[in-house]
């Protein structure tokens, strides 16, 4: 189930970049609203969702604008949202950027905690990688690559050519590492870089308190008098440090750069605008890069959600037409599922019906231009349907499932002797009093067919 925040929250801290005070409050929000921020600010309280589509720039952060919205730095807090198993929240906040708080996204972590969650009544609506997908961005050489996995798990790779972070390597095999791996793990920054950060109007409310400073080239003494300046420090700070870290700090772990370029992508990826089950492996990413990736997701997502389902015709089914007849009540020439070759049960099925010239319909519709008949495809997506409630029932067999309702049925291609008729039918909300919400789409090959929305009432049968 989908789950929100069972209280609100609030958090208070400087913008990075952008040096303002800003109170955010984090507040629950409805099953399917996903991550949605609101600049209550300004005049209307204008929104803008967590979405890719929505990033406006991604230098040394990202931005999301919608009209008025503009909101900066989102990925820490929405790492630490999607990290810790939220899938929809209300962000209102007081200014234009997120609080950097400790440059890391355990305190966020901490607020969500404490404000505990609650699960919703939908089930959580995962994007479920299906094939490898691969990505390139050659101008910065960063490499992206997706596999199926059944966890969330992520890799990550990186190589700034610095004698001081070298190549380093870092691993999350599931979201339930995050907490303690991942969170508490800062963002970082070279002191080579900080000179163009500042001459570039950024990091106004950067200091050593919020980010881990490296230190691998010699600076000007008038660029070390700069930044003496900029972070309020003595210019012989930056003298005795040398090659080094420039805050003198701890590293929580060895790999924490790395660590925290994982953080970063749990946080761009979550502008897909829905959890993940897939493996992803970076090299050298970055936000850009990072929120190009997302918007790549986003197309192959589309593209699942078009396109007719894959399985392996070499595997045996996981229920033949012999366990189908056991679980369906229906018989010849009722009986339009051959059998089922996907199932998560209370989630979706996915069924196939074989269309051959030797159905008793083709004897009437028509004898010489043999077509399926449109409510004969309702009917088999129906008991597709059927299958999947009963298959959340004990005892299928002593129960029938009836149609209460069929709406925004249509019919896009003919379906006629010869073909193969896949069906994908998912439920839309729990079954509640033995009624099921049910979409269904069917395929012949990659293009629908017909698509619809089932009600249907599971019934005990009386004999």
């Amino acid at each position: 189930m989908q789950r929100t925040l069972n209280s609100e929250v609030q958090l208070a801290g400087i913008g990075l970049h952008t040096g303002a005070q800003t109170t955010i409050t984090i507040k629950p929000a409805e099953a399917d609203t996903w991550f949605v921020f609101k600049r209550v600010d300004l005049d209307g309280s204008p929104e803008v969702k967590a979405d890719a589509d929505f990033v406006s720039h991604t230098q040394r952060g990202t931005s999301l604008k919608k009209g008025e919205a503009e909101v900066h730095t989102t990925e820490h807090l929405l790492a630490a949202l999607y990290g810790m198993g939220y899938d929809n929240a209300i962000i209102e906040l007081d200014g234009p950027e997120i609080p950097i708080l400790d440059g890391s996204a355990m305190p966020f972590v901490a607020a969500l905690k404490k404000a505990g969650y609650k699960e919703q009544g939908s089930p959580r609506n995962y994007f479920v990688l299906e094939e490898n997908m691969k990505f390139i961005n050659e101008d910065r050489q960063a490499e992206f690559l997706a596999v199926p996995d059944p966890e969330h798990r992520v890799t990550v790779m990186v190589d700034y050519h610095s004698p001081l972070l070298g190549t380093q390597h870092a691993s999350m095999y599931h979201l339930g590492e995050f907490e303690k791996e991942i969170a508490p793990c800062r963002t970082f920054v070279f002191l080579r870089e900080l000179m163009q950060l500042v001459n570039a109007g950024l990091i106004k409310g950067g200091s050593v308190n919020n980010a881990i400073v490296m230190v691998d080239t010699e600076l000007s003494d008038a660029e070390k008098q700069k930044l003496a300046d900029t972070f309020n420090k003595p210019t012989d700070m930056l003298d005795a440090v040398g090659i080094g870290i420039l805050n003198n700090l701890e590293l929580h772990y060895e790999n924490e750069p790395a660590r925290h370029k994982l953080l970063d992508i749990l946080g761009d990826l979550a502008l897909i605008g829905q959890p993940i089950k897939g493996h992803i492996l970076a090299a050298r990413p970055g936000h850009q890069t990072n929120v190009e990736f997302a918007k790549e997701l986003k197309k192959q997502i589309k593209l699942q959600k078009t396109r007719a389902p894959r399985f392996d015709v070499n595997v045996p089914p996981i229920k033949g037409i012999l366990d189908v007849k056991k679980t369906l009540p229906h018989r010849y020439p009722m009986l339009l599922v051959d059998k089922v070759v996907d199932l998560v049960v209370n989630d979706y099925v996915v069924a196939v019906k074989n269309v051959t010239s030797n159905e008793d319909m083709f004897n009437g519709h028509f004898p010489d231009e043999p077509v399926m008949p449109g409510v004969l495809i309702v009917e088999a997506m129906a008991q597709s349907g059927g299958f999947l409630v009963l298959a959340g029932v004990e005892d299928p067999e002593n129960y029938s499932t009836y149609f209460l309702k069929v709406d925004k049925v249509k019919f896009k291609q003919k379906v006629v002797p010869g073909d193969q008729l896949v069906m994908r039918v998912h439920l839309t909300q729990p079954v509640r009093r033995g009624v099921g919400y049910m979409k269904g789409v069917a395929y012949v090959g990659d293009k629908v067919v017909c698509e619809g929305e089932l009600t249907a009432q599971i019934i005990k049968n009386k004999s």
